[in-house]
């Protein structure tokens, strides 16, 4: 493998595209940087682009060395910033990933705040429907709910998060109040399908006692705020994160079910490499997460309506 500097290049010229736009990027003539480029692959015994006037491809070769380039640079860039953490602020880029409601709602505006205290920093936040590899896409950090499955990866705990369960005040005068879990299978409940696992069974917990229950109903979505705006329009019983439900609960639009039973609580959570753990850009942005979250829970529990 190369030096970091020439490592650089070929990422640089990699993302370009071409020989001419890689040339702007870097202020010199594109016979510079095809002149380069040959040296690289004179060196290395191997053709690493496939050339034509406009563009430039990867060989098979070329890709691999591409990834591994990528790899190592972001390596030295956490290395620079272990080294020089306790001089400097954190500095660099910063990839999140994050689920879509929660990242939408919550980790943005977060991330807006962070941005404002260090300006030097570039955060970049990814939201998907579902976990993505951290280390496959090149994310620095991930928010995940609940239990941490990938034990490759280190986690903090940003925030508590139970889950409740509730109903519009229009479906219990219509339908009546479950007592217990197992009254659950005569209503109608609200059904969250997502992440693959089995949908529509509810998990509760009172005392020693742990009581499942295969919840139905006619309306099921795989987004939370679907499933939300379907409670609150009084369509049936709903399972959500207190996150999610809190100011509802409050104004009086929905009404807590159950409260002597807890469910598997949803904790958040942010995983990342073992590698980024004393990274400085990831620690500030931990550190920031955590409190941002301690701040807005106890607003939410305190009973103000800022969220």
């Amino acid at each position: 493998m190369g030096q970091p500097s020439e490592l650089a290049f070929f990422a640089g010229l990699a993302k370009a595209g071409s020989l001419s736009a890689a040339a702007r990027e870097q202020d010199v003539t594109p016979a510079a940087i095809s002149k380069r480029l040959a040296q690289m692959e004179k060196r290395l015994g191997v053709r690493l682009l496939n050339r034509t006037t406009r563009r430039i491809g990867l060989t098979a070769e070329g890709e691999v060395y591409l990834e591994h380039a990528r790899r190592l640079l972001a390596e030295i860039e956490d290395l620079d910033q272990l080294i020089s953490s306790s001089h400097v602020a954190p500095r660099g880029t910063l990839r999140v990933n994050a689920p879509l409601g929660f990242g939408r709602t919550y980790i943005a505006p977060a991330i807006s705040d962070f941005a404002k205290r260090y300006p030097q920093m570039e955060v970049q936040l990814h939201l998907t429907d579902r976990p993505m590899n951290l280390g496959d896409e090149g994310f620095d950090i991930g928010i995940r709910f609940g239990e941490i499955p990938d034990t490759r990866l280190m986690a903090r705990k940003i925030a508590d998060n139970r889950r409740l369960v509730c109903a519009a005040p229009s479906y219990l005068k219509a339908h009546g109040m479950p007592i217990t879990p197992h009254d659950l299978t005569q209503h109608q409940c609200i059904v969250l399908r997502q992440n693959d696992s089995a949908y529509g069974i509810w998990r509760f917990v009172k005392g020693k006692k742990t009581e499942t229950v295969k919840v139905r109903g006619a309306l099921s979505s795989n987004d939370g705020e679907v499933t939300l705006t379907w409670g609150l329009a009084g369509q049936g019983i709903l399972q959500r994160a207190e996150w999610d439900l809190a100011k509802y609960l409050r104004s009086g639009r929905l009404v807590l079910l159950l409260e002597d039973y807890a469910l598997p609580p949803a904790d958040i959570f942010a995983v990342f490499p073992e590698r980024l753990n004393m990274s400085a850009k990831v620690r500030a942005f931990l550190d920031f997460l955590v409190a941002h979250f301690e701040g807005k829970l106890l607003r939410a529990r305190g009973g103000t309506s800022s969220w």
